[in-house]
């Protein structure tokens, strides 16, 4: 099944609830929140605090939290009591993140590794058996808007045809048509910002990417 997720970064942010409702209207499957530290890229977003009042008013709704820092390890605790139902942290850190792939699934949540553009894929080979999603960076990760990258495709038919049976991500420039590439190479879950945040139609760009589905 093709899943997909919107990425709030792209939300009204003096409309946040409303804008998640209509993507919830919309038939997404769940809800990806970017955590920008202003260090690992050139950007500032949300903290803890949104993650927690996104768990008190959505309660049911699935959050996939993406840690865009240098420093997750000392965030991870916050995060997963403030509701995150997956943290994702990034390859290219310093820290041991075998380690802190391991914590996040000791607390009984879903446990990610994202690399960017210029990263390979076999760079994490070492560490797929310990992660429960890949998310493949189809922009180099910061800001929003970003035309999709479709020569990080190959990553993920690379890590589908040495056994990766996890969910694989894909952000960054996704939408109905680039949709198509990201899932014929293998991924099944698709994260989209102003492609359906900003659709006057979401409903309709749902239709097309659940049409994907094999």
């Amino acid at each position: 099944m093709i899943k997909v997720y919107p990425s709030i970064l792209a939300a009204d942010l003096l409309n946040m609830g409303n804008d998640i409702e209509r993507m919830l209207s919309a038939g997404v499957d769940g809800l990806h929140v970017d955590i920008m530290d202003a260090h690992f890229v050139p950007n500032l977003s949300f903290a803890p605090a949104m993650v927690s009042a996104i768990h008190k008013r959505f309660s049911d709704v699935w959050q996939d939290v993406h840690l865009m820092m240098d420093n997750p390890q000392d965030y991870l605790d916050t995060f997963m009591d403030a509701g995150a139902d997956a943290v994702t942290v990034h390859a290219e850190i310093e820290a041991d993140v075998g380690e802190i792939l391991r914590k996040i699934r000791a607390r009984g949540v879903k446990a990610g590794i994202s690399i960017k553009p210029k990263t390979p894929a076999a760079a994490i080979e070492p560490l797929l058996d310990i992660c429960d999603l890949i998310l493949v960076m189809t922009v180099e990760p910061g800001f929003g808007g970003q035309k999709f990258m479709a020569d990080m495709m190959p990553k993920i038919s690379y890590l589908r045809k040495i056994g990766y049976p996890g969910n694989i991500l894909v952000d960054g420039g996704v939408n109905a048509e680039t949709a198509v590439q990201c899932v014929e190479a293998g991924a099944d879950t698709l994260i989209m910002g102003t492609a359906l945040l900003k659709a006057q139609n979401p409903s309709a760009v749902m239709a097309a990417c659940r049409a994907l589905e094999k």
